[in-house]
């Protein structure tokens, strides 16, 4: 028999009733019922239950192990009492009774219970992450995560593609955030760099020649952390394809996602209809450009209706130069309560509030004020049909622009009676997050959000330029590397009006991912820096590598990235992507278990020719 083991946790059954067995795994949790100890025994793959009585020579032994000890076990496989079956694990039709046991590694007491679902500070579970990765959660997100790479890699295959790795170490590359830099011991007060994305290097390939590239990329940035994102690296599904346009891309990667997501989203609806949005109409409709379309809730500018009104802040704000008027309706939403609730979360993220109305059935009392009649004969009149009911405007916003506005806002957000409108203005860069955060509070509180689907969208149309409003100079808004729509002829226009050939993914609320259609042409490149206000010396300086490639025959080329860490996050029903990463950092970028950042020794830092000051 094996040294550990004959079978795993999860093997056995009503066929082995009789074998002689060795299992090996973690005390799941001990139970004395009567002298009779019960051990549920785990490994990677289930669970076994075992018992022993005062029968059993190892009995003495079996009653001191706790949880969490790793033992070895012999013993006898027992069919257990029909009313005993337990139908939720593969072994519970069996028990095995312990003849010999062996402690394989004992357990001090636990600063965190694998056994049950109690809750412990994320702190805790990271500096022990070993053992926060023993419970069922946890082992079923980290097989998850294998599983869904192992059929990406697959599918990339099977359509055609390569995997080839990029370099680790590399040079530094200013491409949105900040490097982790590596000093040379060879070259004393030079760096590497760990690259933020195999961007440069994938562009090389295609000018090498290979039509076709994919890696599971570790990427390192240097960024704040979030919920959604790692403070230190990720790993992305990079891809990049030669003589193709933004839709063969598009075309290429649909099927990767959505058959990973069919594969592994646990029967949950995965939308075939991928709409593609630009994105301006993008900030208009949803006040982001990842928006969650599960939610149909869709913005709409609704200045005219307030221009010259009653409403004296919003008529006023729309004499100034490039401020607009955006109503968020809100079907079901039309109670007081709830739009008190959404204006106090307004004045929550920092704005005075929100305006709004809501439409009800026409009250008494408004009739009474009509009619010029106590409340009592309105009531009488209302009921009888005397008078028609209908539907009245209730809010503040309803009192001071007036009925026919009031009415002309319903009728173009298709409201009723029950439904409501939040109103957010000024310029829209400055309220819009705040209306996209608001949409989706509004969606879920309604329950007008669909769950149990995945639905996607591509953001297309990125501008490439923005004007800083306090210097009126020229910079990047989205990346300077993708192709402008329109060329050359489009730069030499209104720059800030030019597109480029950028595309995002987005599910659900989240990016997954990124790419473009490459600018190939170095004149072309060249003139977009300079729009920018960057010289052909300072791009050569910065990206020479990839400007002298595309020197010699570079191809039309583009592709995108998808995050690995966020799509396991979504298909996990988590909202922090450290539940998904095996040994992640915590929310200041630090590994507790593993003590990291740690200090360099004084003969490290001689080494590398440097020194450490000390900041005040």
């Amino acid at each position: 028999m094996h040294a550990y083991r004959s079978h795993t946790c999860a093997e056995l059954n009503k066929s082995h009733v009789g074998d002689t067995v060795r299992l090996s795994g973690w005390v799941h949790r001990v139970r004395d019922h009567g002298g009779v100890l019960f051990i549920d025994l785990r490994d990677h793959y289930g669970m076994t239950q075992v018992l022993c009585d005062p029968d059993s020579p190892v009995f003495a032994e079996v009653e001191k192990v706790r949880s969490e000890w790793c033992i070895r076990i012999d013993g006898n496989v027992k069919a257990r009492d029909e009313d005993l079956v337990n139908p939720k694990i593969p072994t519970g039709e069996i028990e095995v009774f312990i003849r010999d046991m062996e402690v394989l590694g004992a357990a001090e007491e636990l600063p965190l219970m694998v056994f049950g679902d109690q809750e412990y500070p994320e702190e805790t579970r990271l500096r022990y992450r070993y053992l926060d990765l023993r419970r069922e959660k946890m082992q079923s997100h980290m097989k998850l995560r294998s599983d869904m790479v192992a059929s990406m890699r697959k599918r990339m295959w099977d359509i055609g593609f390569r995997e080839y790795q990029t370099p680790i170490i590399t040079a530094s590359s200013p491409e949105g955030a900040r490097d982790f830099l590596v000093p040379s011991r060879l070259h004393p007060g030079r760096f590497y760099a760990l690259p933020q994305a195999p961007q440069q290097f994938k562009q090389l390939i295609m000018v090498s020649g290979f039509d076709k590239y994919f890696q599971i990329a570790p990427c390192f940035r240097d960024e704040d952390p979030r919920a959604d994102r790692s403070p230190t690296d990720f790993y992305q599904l990079d891809m990049e394809m030669s003589f193709v346009t933004q839709q063969d891309v598009f075309d290429t990667i649909q099927p990767v996602m959505q058959g990973v997501f069919e594969e592994f989203g646990g029967g949950r609806k995965v939308d075939a209809d991928w709409p593609q949005i630009s994105y301006a109409d993008a900030a208009k409709w949803y006040g982001t450009d990842k928006p969650d379309l599960r939610n149909p809730i869709k913005m709409q500018d609704c200045s005219e209706h307030f221009r010259g009104s009653g409403f004296a802040i919003f008529a006023k704000l729309l004499e100034q130069e490039g401020t607009e008027v955006r109503a968020i309706p809100a079907p079901t939403g039309g109670s007081r309560k709830f739009c008190d609730r959404m204006n106090a979360f307004a004045q929550k993220e920092g704005l005075p509030g929100m305006g709004y109305i809501f439409w009800r059935d026409k009250t008494a009392d408004a009739v009474a004020q009509e009619l010029g009649i106590p409340i009592k004969d309105a009531a009488a009149k209302l009921k009888s049909g005397e008078v028609e009911g209908g539907m009245e405007a209730a809010g503040p916003l309803a009192k001071n622009i007036g009925p026919e506005r009031t009415e002309a806002i319903r009728q173009q957000l298709g409201l009723g009676v029950g439904d409501a409108a939040f109103f957010l203005g000024g310029r829209p860069k400055v309220f819009e997050t705040v209306a996209g955060k608001a949409r989706n509070v509004i969606g879920e509180e309604l329950g007008l959000t669909e769950q149990d689907r995945f639905a996607f969208c591509w953001i297309v149309d990125f501008p490439i330029f923005q004007k800083d409003e306090e210097t009126g100079e020229i910079d990047f808004d989205h990346n300077p590397f993708s192709m402008p729509k329109g060329g050359m002829e489009a730069l030499e226009a209104d720059p800030l009006s030019v597109t480029g050939y950028q595309y995002d993914l987005a599910c659900n609320g989240y990016e997954l991912v990124s790419g473009a259609i490459r600018n190939h042409k170095p004149e072309i490149m060249f003139k977009t820096f300079a729009v920018a206000g960057y010289g052909e010396d300072e791009v050569r300086r910065r990206f020479g590598g990839m400007v002298n490639a595309f020197k010699y025959g570079a191809p039309p080329h583009g592709g995108c990235a998808a995050g690995i860490d966020r799509m396991v996050m979504l298909l996990a029903d988590e909202t922090s992507i450290r539940e998904v990463i095996m040994f992640p950092m915590n929310q200041q970028a630090q590994d507790l278990m593993m003590n990291a950042p740690s200090e360099a020794s004084a003969e490290q830092l001689m080494e590398l020719s440097l020194r450490v000051v000390e900041q005040e």
